[in-house]
C-alpha cells in the first residue's frame, strides 16, 4: 500500500478513486451473491459507515431498505470495553436477508456483539460488509463475509470516519502519523 502525502495536513493511505472502484466491486459481488433474493435488508453501524453504506448501496442492484444500528463503549473504568446498543434497528429482521455494514473492524468486539445480537433475531441470513480491517489489532475472530480493504494499525479518517470529530466528509482515507500525535 502507497502511502501518498497532500500538504503537510492529510496523509492519504487510500485515494477516492481507489476506494470507489472496491466499492463498485463489492456492489458486484453482493448483487451476484444475492440473486434470486426478493429484498436485502442493509443495516448500517453509526456513525463511521454513513458514506459507505450509502455509496455501497447504489452499487447493489438487488432491492433493498436501509436502518441503522449504534454501540457505545461504557465510559467507566469497572468495565472498559462493554459494549452497549445506542441506537437499536427498527425494522423487523427476522426471515430477512440482512447485511451488516460497517467501516472498519479494529478490535473486532463491535461487529462481534452485533453478529450475536442480530443473530438472536432469527434473520434469513445475516453477513457483513466491512470497509476496513486492521488484522494487527483484531482481538475477536470475526466473519466478515464482504471486506474493502486491509490496512495498518493507523489512526484513519475521512469517508464516513473521523479525526476528533472532524474530517468524515473527506472522499479519500487519511491517517495520522505517529509523529502527529
Amino acid at each position: 500500500m502507497r502511502l501518498t502525502m497532500i500538504g503537510k495536513e492529510h496523509a492519504v493511505l487510500l485515494s477516492e478513486e481507489a476506494i470507489q472502484s472496491r466499492v463498485k466491486e463489492l456492489g458486484r459481488i453482493i448483487s451476484a451473491d444475492y440473486a434470486g433474493v426478493e429484498e436485502v435488508l442493509l443495516i448500517g453501524v453509526l456513525r463511521g459507515c454513513f458514506i459507505f453504506l450509502a455509496d455501497l448501496s447504489r452499487c447493489i442492484t438487488i432491492p433493498g431498505c436501509i436502518d441503522f444500528v449504534a454501540v457505545s463503549s461504557y465510559e467507566d473504568k469497572t468495565r472498559p470495553g462493554a459494549l452497549r446498543l445506542f441506537l437499536d434497528a427498527r425494522l423487523d429482521i427476522t426471515g430477512k436477508h440482512v447485511l451488516l455494514v460497517d467501516d472498519i473492524a479494529d478490535t473486532g468486539h463491535t461487529l462481534n456483539y452485533l453478529l450475536n445480537l442480530l443473530g438472536e433475531r432469527k434473520p434469513a441470513s445475516l453477513k457483513t460488509c466491512v470497509l476496513l480491517r486492521k488484522p494487527e489489532r483484531l482481538e475477536k475472530d470475526v466473519r466478515i463475509d464482504y471486506l474493502g480493504f486491509d490496512i495498518p494499525d493507523l489512526w484513519v479518517y475521512g469517508y464516513g470516519l473521523d479525526n476528533a470529530g472532524r474530517c468524515r466528509a473527506l472522499p479519500y482515507l487519511g491517517f495520522v502519523k505517529a509523529e502527529d500525535g
